[in-house]
């Protein structure tokens, strides 16, 4: 009979620990693959953010990541020094500036992407089986239903 900590069991409070050092380690793996222009976790954030979601407003993007407007203010400075976003007046409130993607931002997320899902793939293909990979991919299946729950 497996132990369980409240309403938790064990093997599900275990793998939630297991996954999140791994997820971190992953996330650190990809940082250092893709740190060309030397961009801080903040200001990747934005601009993959700024990938996904297209224009937004400094205070929408303030409060997507969770900081306060004037840490916003500051990482917009260095993206914007760099070429990497532009800002616009916004059409429906002229107080107010949207943030995009340069071309230069674009090519930056794009490249960064590739590389690393080139490192990813090249790892899986160099440290595991067909089998193992496999595996991985169940399991990313099983991690990905807990997500839309």
């Amino acid at each position: 009979m497996e132990e369980t900590t409240g309403d938790i069991s064990e093997s599900a409070a275990r793998a939630a620990s297991e996954l999140r050092v791994v997820f971190s380690r992953l996330r650190r793996r990809f940082m250092e693959v893709t740190d060309r222009q030397d961009l801080t976790p903040s200001q990747l954030s934005v601009l993959s953010r700024l990938s996904k979601d297209g224009a937004a407003s400094a205070s929408v993007l303030a409060a997507a990541e969770r900081v306060r407007p004037q840490s916003m203010a500051a990482t917009l400075g260095v993206l914007d020094q760099r070429g990497l976003i532009e800002r616009h007046p916004d059409p429906e409130d002229g107080r107010r500036q949207l943030v995009t993607m340069t071309v230069l931002g674009r090519e930056y997320i794009a490249g960064s992407r590739q590389a690393r899902e080139e490192w990813l793939a090249r790892a899986l293909q160099d440290r595991c089986t067909e089998e193992e990979r496999r595996t991985v991919v169940a399991a990313l299946a099983l991690l990905d239903r807990l997500t839309r729950s």
